[in-house]
């Protein structure tokens, strides 16, 4: 008996400490991506988290979209945004609670995005 009321202890706080990781989620994140010329683009993404839902904007090149279709399962997460030409672009992606960072991969139109976020903190 003792046993079983130790394990469902155990994994209450598993559970707990995991949503506690996907609340840190939320804020401001940036990575960069290199495009098949060569070019650096800098990404930069405002999520926010309620619940299972991923909400936020994300910029690059002076440009910001909202994004669309966000959510989050466990420490992983999906959305898409759509640019200014009408171009949806998915994400998926895995935050990191450890290393404090995030990795994406996004699918412009077939060509495949890699790209590792970092909290950008404001100091």
């Amino acid at each position: 008996m003792k046993r079983k009321i130790l394990i469902a202890a155990v994994l209450f706080c598993f559970v707990t400490v995991c949503m506690a990781a996907i609340a840190d989620f939320s804020g401001k994140w940036r990575g960069s991506v290199t495009t098949p010329d060569g070019n650096e683009v800098v990404l930069t993404y405002n999520f926010k988290i309620d619940g299972d839902k991923l909400t936020g904007t994300g910029e690059s090149q002076d440009h910001e979209v909202t994004i669309d279709s966000g959510r989050v399962s466990g420490n992983e997460f999906k959305f898409s945004v759509t640019n200014s030409q009408g171009i949806v672009i998915p994400h998926k992606g895995k935050y990191y609670p450890v290393a404090d960072t995030c990795g994406i991969d996004l699918d412009f139109q077939g060509t495949m995005f890699h790209t590792t976020l970092k909290r950008v903190t404001d100091k």
